[in-house]
């Protein structure tokens, strides 16, 4: 039997899962790495550290598995998208950290960019408003900021890439003729590429002050891009790459128009598949690229993508301590029936979708004595809950089409609070798979159709199994109660920073 290998690098950690041919887990292995807060609003992660953790639990889930270089047929690439590096073709080495996809820095370039044509300066040919969110003005940033880049851009020295390009870059042989490329997902989140062309925008690139030189080669999400020129899987394709919220759409195999997900990780993202059609929203959501597959025509997608869900439950645990581990979350917040009157917005780095105000800052609502730990923690899970609804109430504006269930997947599907207050206050069925790691999945299916391993999309689709369903059992009345509630404590976060 042939294995598939997804090397899956997010927000906070680095893994790599070892598929087989029915999509089910073989082995893995995962790192944490080190999360830099140079300042209030600022992210960043040391890009070399990424590689060298990428390296070792390749390592770690071949020996777990005993599994040989030989087994592998491809290996898929799905990072945490947006998180902008740029680097120094002759050394290898990062010119700067990464600045991560939750960093605020580039308010200010936004707001600039912003005078002469508003937020949707950008929109109708890249699908995004312009927010801190985005590579390119993280990538002006560096250009402007850390000394003589700007000199080496324009000789062709440096490197741009999201986290997808550094990883191929160094498995083909980083100095010694690494590949430089991404895909059409990746390149799609940079406020640089072009929905129609699926090519880099000169002029928005010449706004912005980026040397096109820089820049990495689009290619589809489903091809080979080079080989592995060392360590143990040297000689294996690197096949696959998608960002990892269109990886976890393909891995729960939503591939047809009106399929959707939600994925539960640092963050909380809603993908709608809308076929080859671009669709631009109306109300706050992205429009995407879902995948590409070899020469077919791109799948577009419209997106919710939410900063602060994941990481809220780790701001409980590492900044007050009032939890020592995730999983405990849960057991303070089932102590008490109910939030106690109270909402915690986290808008720690703004609020994104259907808001996109960076100048919004977290607040916690309601306070009274009444009010112990085990609401806070209540209040930490309902606020993804509540904001999954915000998404996908501007989803069914957007797509005409009322969703009936919805696809879960990520490390907060197992929190079973959690997922039944999202039924009840979506009012929609909540399905998670047998298989939930649906992000590292979708790498490898990208990864395994351009090798052979699969023939056709339908074959993906018969190894998708539901593993449990939520339904919603709160009245409608009190379930739009609650919901007003959190509107309008999400008024009280805007206009805080000035």
């Amino acid at each position: 039997m042939k294995y598939i290998a997804a090397i899956d690098q997010g927000t906070t950690s680095t893994r790599c899962i070892i598929f087989d041919f029915f999509g089910e887990i073989v082995c893995f292995d995962q790192q944490e790495h080190e999360q830099i807060y140079p300042q209030p609003g600022w992210v960043e992660h040391d890009a070399l550290q990424i590689w060298e953790r990428t390296e070792s639990v390749i390592s770690g889930a071949l020996t777990k598995g005993s599994i040989s270089v030989d087994q592998v047929a491809a290996v898929g690439i799905t990072n945490q998208r947006e998180t902008a590096l740029v680097w120094d073709k002759t050394t290898g080495k990062p010119v700067f950290n990464a600045i991560v996809w939750q960093d605020t820095r580039t308010d200010k370039i936004c707001n600039q960019l912003g005078e002469d044509g508003g937020q949707d300066r950008f929109r109708l040919k890249t699908g995004l408003p312009l927010a801190t969110y985005f590579s390119g003005p993280k990538v002006k940033w560096i250009l402007d900021n850390v000394p003589g880049v700007r000199e080496k851009a324009e000789k062709g020295d440096i490197l741009f890439g999201n986290i997808d390009t550094w990883l191929i870059w160094n498995l083909t042989g980083g100095v010694n003729g690494g590949v430089h490329v991404t895909d059409v997902t990746n390149a799609s989140r940079t406020l640089c590429m072009n929905l129609e062309t699926l090519d880099w925008d000169a002029e928005i690139l010449s706004i912005l002050g980026i040397p096109q030189s820089m820049l990495p080669k689009i290619c589809s999400s489903s091809e080979v891009y080079g080989t592995v020129s060392q360590g143990p899987l040297k000689g294996v394709p690197v096949a696959g790459d998608l960002g990892d919220q269109q990886a976890a759409l393909f891995g729960q195999t939503c591939t047809q128009p009106g399929d959707a997900k939600n994925t539960y990780g640092t963050g909380c993202f809603m993908l709608l598949n809308t076929g080859n059609k671009i669709v631009q929203s109306e109300n706050g959501l992205l429009t995407t690229v879902g995948y590409k597959l070899g020469d077919q025509p791109a799948v577009y997608a419209l997106e919710g993508s939410i900063a602060i869900t994941g990481a809220l439950v780790q701001w409980l645990r590492d900044n007050l301590g009032i939890i020592r581990n995730s999983a405990e979350v849960e057991t303070l917040a089932k102590s008490v029936e109910d939030s106690g009157g109270i909402y915690f917005v986290p808008a720690f780095s703004g609020l994104f979708a259907p808001y996109w105000r960076s100048d919004a800052r977290g607040v916690i609502v309601g306070l009274t004595r009444y009010i112990n730990k085990g609401h806070i923690a209540r209040a930490v899970l309902d606020a993804t809950a509540y904001q999954t609804r915000e998404v996908l109430d501007a989803m069914n504006k957007d797509s005409g089409v009322p969703l009936s269930s919805l696809k879960v997947d990520g490390g907060m599907v197992y929190n079973e609070t959690l997922m039944q207050f999202q039924a009840d206050i979506l009012g929609v069925d909540v399905i998670r798979p047998k298989v939930a790691e649906t992000t590292a999945l979708g790498a490898a299916y990208a990864a395994g159709l351009a090798v052979g391993v699969w023939e056709k999309v339908d074959d993906l689709k018969e190894n998708w199994q539901q593993d449990v369903c939520w339904s919603p059992a709160l009245k409608e009345e009190t379930r739009e109660k609650l919901y007003r509630g959190w509107k309008k404590a999400v008024t009280r976060t805007f206009d805080w920073v000035e």
